[in-house]
């Protein structure tokens, strides 16, 4: 618009309120995700193994089944204790896992590598906000395939079993949702460092499929050299591992209490946090 015209305008509709500015970034990084059919498809395998699991509880409760079996009415096919979530939420972790290899690149470094980041930070949006904005959907996404499910499989337990069962097992429902929260942050904070170091997406994908990998020969290294858990501490999958196996009663080798593993990836979420720091900014310094 020529300036000499002078009919410019400032805007004077509703503004978005300042606390949900963030959700715009989510809403469009949500509306590409989907566009792969193989993620797609990948995504959609994840609900496989919950949706067979409930079917088999309910078998597992249907007295006509059970006498086709030669079982008693009052006995089950199987238990569904620490050991069935154990397995439930040791299979979703793994698949979500997956999932945030290929959607975690595509947040943050097509705006590094296009010079994006100052136009963000011209308008009125912090770097907290927009780190969370790009974490959001990967939040949103690996929920609906952890605890969410999670939750649902001990709700129709609870549902089939009774009350009683639900009290005494309210363990269960706590392990999915803490192991699968610090699972789902580390995840997302692993994302989300590595897209913004790494520039090519497919480098940043297989990255994260490698960094598992690699803290997990690290620690095994450490214990084998010095005889010592102390490098378990630097693999996030392990201390998951141990979160779902003291909160559902699995037992494990590893000397590692529920409050350390935790402590540890809160530690190891910092550290991608700082990594976030050093590279998300309205500027860059070339040297």
């Amino acid at each position: 618009m020529a300036v000499y015209k002078r009919s410019y305008r400032s805007y004077s509709g509703d503004l978005t309120p300042r606390w949900s500015r963030f959700w715009i970034l989510s809403r469009y990084a949500m509306n590409g995700i989907f566009k792969s059919r193989f993620l797609t498809g990948l995504y959609v395998v994840a609900f496989f193994y919950p949706i067979v699991v409930i079917a088999l509880m309910y078998l597992n409760h249907n007295t006509k089944v059970l006498r086709l079996v030669s079982f008693n009415a009052r006995d089950h096919l199987f238990d569904v204790g620490g050991q069935f979530f154990f397995v439930l939420m040791t299979v979703q972790c793994a698949v979500a896992f997956l999932v945030t290899a290929f959607i975690g690149p595509n947040m943050i470094a097509p705006d590094l590598a296009n010079g994006g980041l100052p136009l963000y930070f011209c308008r009125p949006l912090s770097r907290v906000e927009y780190v969370f904005g790009k974490a959001l959907p990967i939040l949103i996404l690996l929920s609906w395939i952890t605890w969410v499910p999670g939750l649902i499989v001990f709700g129709v337990e609870a549902s089939l079993s009774g009350f009683t069962w639900a009290r005494d097992n309210l363990n269960l429902a706590g392990g999915v949702l803490l192991g699968a929260g610090l699972w789902i942050t580390v995840l997302s904070m692993l994302a989300l460092a590595l897209s913004a170091w790494v520039r090519w997406k497919i480098v940043a994908g297989g990255l994260i499929l490698a960094a598992m990998f690699l803290t997990s020969g690290f620690a095994t290294a450490i214990e084998a050299v010095m005889r010592t858990d102390v490098g378990h501490y630097l693999d996030p999958a392990l201390l998951v591992t141990v979160i779902y196996a003291h909160a559902f009663g699995v037992h494990l080798k590893y000397d590692i209490t529920i409050f350390s593993a935790s402590v540890a990836l809160v530690a190891i979420c910092g550290f991608f946090a700082f990594l976030l720091q050093k590279k998300v900014r309205a500027f860059e310094v070339v040297r």
